[in-house]
């Protein structure tokens, strides 16, 4: 789904697997319609934004205390699929949470997966991305 213009993704599912379209899905958060409103929907719309290379999203939803000056994103890398094994609170009336995840991925390498366990934390009502194990 990377590269085709932002009208034509608007009718496809959405790259974070959730089974809806990615305008209903993840592009409205990308857009600033909305603010995701769950750690695990911050986590599904960022790896979305990796697969439609919406990087200036992926930096605005990164916790400004731990993000780096850009994320960077392999040249040729396409996310292929997102598994969430595991969330620790993050929910709509928590500060904190936790989403462990697996996505995979295909780059000049071959095919592999990315596991994480990534903390999430809430500031002025907005969920952010704070750090990886």
């Amino acid at each position: 789904m990377s590269g085709l213009p932002f009208g034509s993704r608007g009718a496809a599912e959405c790259p974070c697997g959730s089974g809806t379209t990615y305008d209903a899905c993840c592009g409205r958060f990308h857009r600033g319609a909305e603010a995701a409103p769950t750690a695990q929907a911050l986590m599904r719309s960022r790896y979305a934004a990796y697969a439609v290379d919406d990087l200036d999203y992926v930096f605005r939803t990164w916790h400004p205390r731990t993000r780096p000056e850009l994320p960077k994103q392999q040249p040729g890398t396409t996310w292929l699929a997102l598994e969430i094994l595991d969330v620790v609170d993050g929910g709509r009336s928590d500060e904190t949470g936790v989403v462990e995840f697996r996505a995979h991925y295909r780059d000049a390498s071959g095919t592999d997966a990315l596991h994480e366990r990534s903390t999430f934390a809430r500031r002025a009502g907005r969920w952010f991305y704070v750090t990886a194990e």
